[in-house]
């Protein structure tokens, strides 16, 4: 499209440069983001490609999509060659009956979608891509949506990584600015240079603009100035034209009597009679001094060259109100399979919660504000029908995290690469980032630092078997997932904890049984291990927790119903793994069975309780009462007719946050 001010369509659409284009591998641009970087140019000529990058971050693509890499479009723009990753954008949604279909919103620059849909059958025809069920255009007026829709027994995450490493889904725009400069001598231009290149070539239109307008002015002032002079002296001008026998004879007596010039003399002959009425002359003497400020006008600004730069920036400011739109196409700044994200994401407090239908989200923990105990909550988040929220862990944006799964599969991601929510959203679903099998789940979150605090991960499964691993087996996890452990039929891998070796663990079920054993119990294994009995279980029960614990310690008990109780735990003494345990609690239809056990070190953390309806209530740790094992304790979070208690995590550290509140945002912890 042509604008007016002629922004470069080199930057903008690719086709004609500074005079006559002759490259055809130049990324659109945004016409805001263009304005930005040469407006920055015209405020400092030594402005380098850093600088404009933070203007003109990246080429912006008509059909959206992300861009991958801000190294290689730094490159671009510094050398004026290069390439640009390009992906499609697709998302894996979870459909009415437990399967999955991946739905593409927007794909790269220059792919064809039909192509591209082409492509997709023609690899699912030929088995190149296994576990397509279905594959439609429902592309509109409102844009594109190819919906891929998969087997049960399909790996999402999977299909969609090969679907961007066989298809144009993911694609490298090759960038050579190739343009002619003075439309004479082609060269290979960087950004700095195009928009060198494309001021000049602004100055000297707005000069010429300003030159013509100034030489018309000056022709139609003179003009009017004459009629000024007919105007004041009309009597004298009618006897002169009367007296002459030809036109020809007027004009010489006219300019004779009158000091006039030519074009003076002829406007007086060719005035009508209407201009002699008032507001006629009225109109021919404002429009005269409006010419005479013009003229100054124009004048000042051919004799100044700031004047010029001032025009231009007013110029691009009016066009970007007119023009600018949003961008596109989205930036990611690492390159492909090259995280480096850590460098641009705050290591902030965070708390991950994940639901039961694994749906994960990441939110700052000032979030949430502590109430007094009793209290109703706050909204946490929103969940799908009859999903619960099941885990909360507190956590910082660098750290480690790996998800263990019900089958004993275990995978690992950095905290930040978790997408970031707002407290009421559902979050993103599980399989968008993890390779997860057909009915899998994740049910367990642990997190480390660079330097873990334990050396094992001691694991527990729902009906009693127990595992200690060294941790250094998970130093390594392919994308695809690891073996933690061997599972017999129908158990669970449900509660994995670091340990240092020495520590204690205790056990409890949902009939509020507990055993405190010693970990040395537990002879340390590989990981494609089954493990051995941690607790025996009595018949209708099943483990609901697993904690480490050590001297000085409180047990908390959280009950379904929203009871809960704090005990200490020399009331728990150690026996031998493997036996039934004795009684943490009271459980009846008024408390509801045992939701969660786990050791306390510190009652000044808060306890952040989320239920099946997705209440949430942040209290002090201290405000719950401290009383005997084998009682049902206090009411600590009063809940609606049919809700839950779904999931308990404790938060707000005060070391933890005086350590944050030390540091600046991002630094080491």
């Amino acid at each position: 499209s042509v604008l007016p001010a002629a922004i470069p369509n080199l930057l903008l659409n690719g086709s004609d440069g500074i005079a006559v284009g002759m490259a055809t591998k130049i990324p659109p641009h945004n016409l805001g983001e263009v304005i930005n970087a040469i407006t920055a140019y015209i405020d400092d000529n030594d402005i380098d490609v850093a600088g404009l990058m933070e203007h003109l971050p990246a080429p912006d693509f008509p059909t959206g999509g992300i861009i991958y890499g801000q190294d290689s479009i730094r490159q671009a723009y510094g050398t004026g060659k290069g390439s640009v990753v390009v992906r499609a954008v697709a998302e894996i949604v979870e459909g009415k009956k437990d399967d999955y279909s991946i739905v593409i919103t927007e794909i790269p620059y220059a792919v064809n979608k039909s192509t591209l849909v082409e492509k997709i059958a023609e690899l699912h025809k030929e088995k190149r891509i296994s576990g397509i069920s279905d594959l439609r255009d429902e592309s509109s007026r409102k844009g594109i949506r190819i919906v891929i829709e998969l087997k049960r027994d399909a790996y999402p995450k999977k299909i969609l990584n090969q679907l961007y490493k066989l298809t144009p889904m993911q694609s490298a725009f090759h960038v050579n600015m190739l343009a002619l400069v003075d439309g004479i001598q082609p060269r290979v231009m960087s950004l700095e240079m195009i928009l060198r290149e494309y001021l000049k070539h602004r100055q000297t239109v707005v000069r010429r603009r300003t030159e013509f307008e100034l030489r018309k002015a000056r022709e139609r002032a003179h003009i009017l100035e004459g009629l000024k002079i007919a105007l004041d002296n009309i009597d004298e001008v009618i006897k002169t034209i009367r007296a002459a026998q030809s036109t020809d004879e007027a004009q010489a007596n006219l300019i004779k009597r009158f000091k006039l010039s030519v074009l003076q003399a002829k406007a007086i002959l060719g005035m009508q009679l209407r201009t002699l009425v008032g507001l006629e002359r009225q109109r021919l003497e404002d429009e005269l001094a409006d010419l005479i400020k013009l003229i100054a006008e124009l004048e000042k600004i051919l004799a100044d060259e700031s004047e010029i730069l001032r025009v231009i920036r007013e110029e691009l400011a009016e066009m970007k109100a007119r023009y600018g739109d949003e961008r596109r196409t989205k930036i990611i700044p690492h390159e492909l399979g090259k995280f480096s994200e850590e460098e641009l994401v705050p290591n902030e407090q965070v708390i991950v919660t994940l639901t039961a239908g694994n749906y994960i989200k990441r939110i700052a923990s000032s979030t949430y504000k502590s109430q007094g105990r009793g209290g109703k909550g706050i909204m946490g988040m929103t969940t799908k029908e009859e999903d619960v929220v099941e885990h909360l862990v507190l956590t910082q944006n660098h750290d480690y995290m790996l998800f263990f799964t019900n089958k004993g599969r275990v995978f690992r991601l950095k905290v930040h690469e978790i997408p970031a929510s707002s407290r009421t959203a559902k979050g993103a679903a599980v399989v968008n980032l993890l390779q997860l099998q057909p009915e899998e789940r994740v049910t367990s979150l642990i997190t480390f630092g660079a330097k873990p605090d334990g050396t094992y991960l001691f694991m527990a499964t729902k009906y009693g078997t127990v595992k200690k691993t060294p941790l250094s087996d998970y130093a390594n996890v392919r994308a695809n997932g690891l073996i933690a452990i061997k599972l017999d039929d129908g158990d669970e891998l449900k509660w994995v904890k670091l340990t240092s070796g020495q520590d204690e663990i205790i056990m409890s079920t949902a009939l509020a049984q507990a055993l405190r054993f010693k970990e040395t119990d537990v002879r340390p294994m590989g990981r494609a291990t089954r493990g051995v009995r941690g607790m025996r279980l009595r018949a209708g029960d099943s483990v609901v927790g697993m904690d480490v614990v050590v001297p000085g310690t409180q047990l908390l008990v959280v009950m379904e119903n929203g009871y809960g109780k704090r005990t200490k735990i020399e009331q728990f003494t150690t026996h031998a793994r493997g036996g039934v345990g004795i009684k943490a609690g009271v459980v009846n239809s008024k408390t509801g069975r045992t939701l969660d056990v786990r050791a306390v070190t510190d009652i000044k953390e808060d306890l952040v309780i989320v239920s099946i309806q997705g209440q949430v209530i942040r209290l002090a740790l201290s405000g719950i009462s401290l009383i005997g094992r084998a009682t049902q304790g206090v009411r600590i979070m009063r809940m609606n007719e049919g809700d839950k208690v779904a999931s308990v995590a404790l938060v707000g550290d005060a070391k933890i946050e005086e350590e944050l509140a030390e540091k600046p945002a991002g630094g080491k912890q």
